[in-house]
């Protein structure tokens, strides 16, 4: 597939140059678009400019969900990859399906429907091919990676609607500390305050796909960062360094394989 990145980040900045760039869940997003984009570029083993043009779409559903309701929050709006796909190949933009502004070639679309609607999922369908299996993981390890990164270069009221106090002062569920022992992502549905959610990001680690994907999370060094936080809440503050060791152990062992 022939794509012309120049022409896609000029479609993209076309796109959400209808969008108010002040506001700051709107510039998060738009940097996080090209973040991630050069991390597809990066991490995938074939098939690059495909994957940095998934990167570049995956979020385009955030930009209305930011316009109608000004979350980021699905369950609190829609799902965000869902309306994607919808701003792509349907009828949420009101001048028809956008996905031929970024690329005239056809061949891949239902590849790219399926990477972007899946995007966010807790875990993608069991019934997809090997090549778009591949696309995206491809698309959530780098989603993953950069969300690790957004969670240490912007405020936490841009991230999670919380403020420092709330999330220093935030419990953290007996379940999400279950199930990140279990070395898995945390479902949503089992979020019930803003450490759960700290924790989830962190979690992200734990499900990366990609050898490519773990080295660039190392090298960042935002990971570790987010395990050096500290909490008011002194036992979720005891909870969340046993945590933090434990995670650096793990992923210690795992680079010496």
């Amino acid at each position: 597939m022939l794509v012309d990145r120049n022409s896609v980040r000029n479609a993209f900045a076309s796109y959400v140059s209808n969008y108010d760039p002040s506001n700051p869940r709107i510039a998060l997003k738009i940097a996080h678009t090209h973040r991630v984009a050069n991390l597809c570029d990066h991490v995938a083993p074939k098939d690059k400019d495909l994957a940095w043009l998934c990167g570049m779409l995956h979020d385009i559903g955030r930009f209305e969900q930011v316009r109608v309701y000004n979350t980021f929050n699905d369950a609190a709006s829609v799902p965000h990859a869902a309306l994607g796909v919808d701003v792509l190949f349907g009828n949420a933009d009101p001048n028809g399906p956008q996905i031929r502004m970024f690329v005239a070639d056809t061949s891949e679309d239902k590849l790219i429907r399926t990477v972007i609607a899946t995007h966010s999922d807790y875990r993608l369908p069991l019934h997809i091919d090997e090549r778009t299996r591949m696309h995206c993981n491809v698309l959530r390890d780098a989603d993953k990676i950069d969300i690790i990164k957004v969670n240490r270069i912007c405020p936490l009221q841009d991230i999670y609607g919380v403020s420092e106090e709330d999330m220093s002062n935030s419990d953290l569920s007996d379940e999400v500390e279950q199930i990140f022992y279990e070395h898995r992502t945390i479902p949503r549905g089992v979020r019930r305050h803003p450490a759960d959610v700290l924790v989830g990001h962190i979690c992200f680690a734990w499900e990366l796909v990609h050898p490519q994907s773990v080295s660039i999370l190392m090298e960042q060094g935002y990971l570790d960062q987010m395990l050096n936080m500290k909490f008011a809440n002194k036992a979720t503050d005891q909870r969340f360094r046993r945590m933090a060791s434990h995670m650096r152990k793990e992923l210690a062992c795992s680079a010496k394989q």
